[in-house]
């Protein structure tokens, strides 16, 4: 199935709603920022950004008058302080913003900041975003149940997010995944499956291939691969169930065709079961955190009534769980859904407890 069939044309931003304003608060998301997104849009002109290969990155490089320049790099050294330090003022004469690039393509039109080091030249990024309700929930939900923390910032209509460092999927799949040995094809195999069921237990979608990293680790005498969502522009808003499921877009064609090579049924059902089971873990130990987030998303608006409607009905054919029937919001669904993989987990493991018990 096309791409263009699976998602919807254009997904609106959100606002973020009192209750959520005051989670963010509550958890030292929400911070006063010297700078907002509006004010880099007042760049003056700007060149596109091409990659090693001479090819169009989507990304053009801005440039701004020489007074709006200095009080943008000022601002801009600032956030970096605040996202990364105790923001202070004290290393901004170390650092330098070696360029700001913005990105005409997709939904969230971000600023990409490159603050380097200049005693060293270590450089990061970090990207400057519109706020959108649903990216915030992805965001924090990728912080709880995923196996990776994220550093973000909300201050009204402008959200800071910090770079997820890795191989772009699609350059992977291109440049890299040719020359990977079979047993490294194999890992990549499982980390895709287990991807693909994390995504869609917490109903994170569009990850096709631009939209995720491919993260390599050096362990002992092998490399180890792990997959990292870089965009949360969709969180719980698409209708169709296989939004969620990364293996449905034809960008993800070659992880898929890895995954039917390398791995066996019974090992993808395997690996399901680890993934259901470690986010229902995840579930468990966020607490009351977790909680008071459900609660606000199930009283949000961050979808439509249409898209609400096939979801819900995908779902309860999927689990048989006639609970699905009677939500009103994308939250509520969502809610559902994480009950649903945390009671199984809970209902297998009492199971368990009970028939050792027997046995003993």
């Amino acid at each position: 199935m096309s791409d263009e069939r699976l998602m919807s044309k254009k997904k609106p931003a959100f606002p973020v709603s009192k209750d959520l304003d005051a989670y963010l608060d509550h958890y030292s998301r929400k911070i006063e920022i010297p700078i907002f997104y509006d004010d880099l849009l007042r760049f003056a002109g700007s060149v596109v950004v091409y990659n090693a290969n001479d090819e169009d990155t989507l990304w053009i490089r801005v440039y701004y008058s020489e007074y709006d320049r200095r009080e943008i790099d000022d601002s801009l050294k600032k956030v970096y302080s605040i996202l990364h330090s105790d923001g202070s003022n004290n290393i901004h004469q170390y650092l330098n913003v070696d360029a700001v690039d913005f990105c005409t393509f997709g939904n969230s039109k971000p600023f990409r900041i490159k603050i380097r080091n200049i005693l060293d030249d270590n450089f990061t990024y970090f990207y400057v975003k519109k706020t959108d309700a649903s990216r915030i929930y992805g965001l924090e939900l990728e912080h709880m149940l995923s196996p990776y923390n994220l550093n973000f910032l909300v201050y009204k209509d402008t959200l800071i997010e910090e770079h997820i460092a890795g191989i772009p999927g699609d350059e992977f799949i291109k440049q890299m995944l040719p020359k990977c040995t079979e047993p490294e094809k194999a890992q990549l195999a499982k980390e895709f499956v287990k991807f693909n069921e994390r995504c869609m237990i917490r109903l994170l979608g569009d990850m096709r291939s631009y939209n995720y990293v491919i993260v390599p680790t050096h362990d002992f005498d092998h490399v180890v691969y792990k997959i990292r969502a870089i965009d949360f522009d969709q969180q719980c808003f698409e209708g169709k169930l296989k939004v969620y499921r990364p293996q449905f877009f034809k960008e993800n064609y070659q992880m898929v065709e890895l995954v039917r090579h390398k791995l066996l049924r019974d090992s993808v059902d395997q690996y399901k079961l680890e993934e259901r089971s470690i986010v229902a873990k995840r579930i468990l130990s966020s607490g009351n955190r977790i909680k008071k987030l459900r609660n606000i998303c199930k009283k949000d608006n961050i979808s439509t009534p249409e898209n609400i409607a096939l979801l819900r009905e995908q779902i309860q054919e999927l689990t048989q769980d006639l609970k699905f029937k009677k939500c009103k919001t994308m939250g509520e669904v969502l809610d559902l859904a994480l009950n649903f993989v945390r009671r199984n987990y809970e209902d297998v493991s009492m199971k368990q407890i009970i028939e050792q018990n027997i046995r003993i």
